[in-house]
């Protein structure tokens, strides 16, 4: 086995997971993209571990706050996907050029460990021979604890993801559970028409601790009315949005999170109020807005309510999934 020559780049996109009612099921893929560019070095660098040498650099979201050694998110899924074709490098160099912004519920972590692996896997000659996309894929729902991001991360597009190893019960949604190596992920078709408006507030919120907001029990009722929002939003995006607002509208978990993001559901309830089709993204605090056009006059009236000191990006849906440069 050998190592390519040279740097290599990928980007991945953001992603919005859960969709509303959707819950660690549903995800789709935005056109804002982190970019990581890695080498396989075997001389100096700015830090020595135990595995070789690592020079990490980062630019834009997490600059001056990540850590920049083996407990960097990027570098630790380059190591899992090292660790299953066999071998690691004796040196690596990292930059990453970071647009998802952290702890806002667009997916940067499952854009880290989805872009770590593929990275790996292409500094390999023949690497794709070695570690397939299942298992890159298994590999990746592993590390990030649920399937839900890293699909759609991975794939692209809108897609429905889950873990067959999870129980009737399921693990506690306080935990954060565990994704099991039976992990599956479908894309399915998305409406040209759709496009979003995220409203991306100045502070962020673990995801941990939103999810430890959750009860672990919810009514019989609330279960099955989600059910029904949920079969109900994977029509609207593949060729019906015109009922996207009816089918985001959410039972399990975005009125418990509201403790933890009281102006990000104060957002959402004034969109909804107005027929916007308005959910929290993935964990919060982030706020998404189905548009039907990033160019639309629709968008730029959304665009135009965003709360003073947030950020606001209108987006299409990513349909490529991570890229190799």
């Amino acid at each position: 086995m050998t190592f390519v020559e040279g740097p290599v780049t990928v980007t991945v996109p953001a992603t919005s997971a859960n969709l509303g009612p959707g819950y660690d099921s549903l995800g789709l893929a935005l056109d804002l993209r982190d970019e990581l560019t890695g080498e396989v070095i075997s001389t100096s660098s700015i830090h020595r571990v135990p595995g070789g040498t690592l020079e990490v650099t980062v630019e834009g979201a997490g600059e001056g706050t990540v850590p920049l050694d083996e407990s960097h998110l990027v570098v630790r899924s380059m190591r899992a996907a090292f660790e299953i074709i066999g071998k690691q490098p004796a040196g690596l160099r990292l930059h990453c050029r970071n647009r998802i912004p952290h702890a806002r519920g667009l997916g940067s972590s499952s854009a880290a460990i989805i872009g770590g692996l593929v990275l790996a896997r292409a500094l390999v000659a023949g690497g794709e021979l070695i570690l397939d996309d299942d298992t890159l894929f298994q590999k990746a729902a592993e590390i990030e604890g649920h399937p839900d991001n890293v699909a759609p991360a991975f794939h692209g597009g809108f897609t429905i993801a889950g873990d067959d190893d999870v129980s009737p019960t399921g693990p506690s949604t306080s935990s954060g559970g565990s994704a099991g190596q039976h992990c599956f992920a479908v894309r399915t078709a998305v409406d040209p028409r759709v496009s979003v408006v995220v409203f991306v507030p100045p502070t962020g919120v673990e995801t941990k601790a939103a999810r430890g907001l959750l009860p672990d029990t919810v009514p019989h009722s609330d279960a099955a009315a989600d059910a029904g929002r949920t079969a109900l939003l994977v029509a609207a995006l593949s060729d019906a949005p015109e009922h996207l607002h009816r089918a985001t509208r959410d039972f399990l978990h975005q009125e418990y999170r509201r403790p933890a993001m009281p102006e990000s559901l104060a957002l959402v309830d004034e969109l909804r109020a107005d027929g916007v089709a308005a959910i929290v993204s993935g964990a919060g605090p982030t706020v998404l807005a189905f548009s039907s056009g990033v160019e639309s006059a629709e968008t730029s009236k959304l665009a135009a309510r965003c709360p003073e000191g947030w950020a606001c990006h209108a987006l299409s849906v990513d349909m490529d999934g991570v890229r190799i440069l």
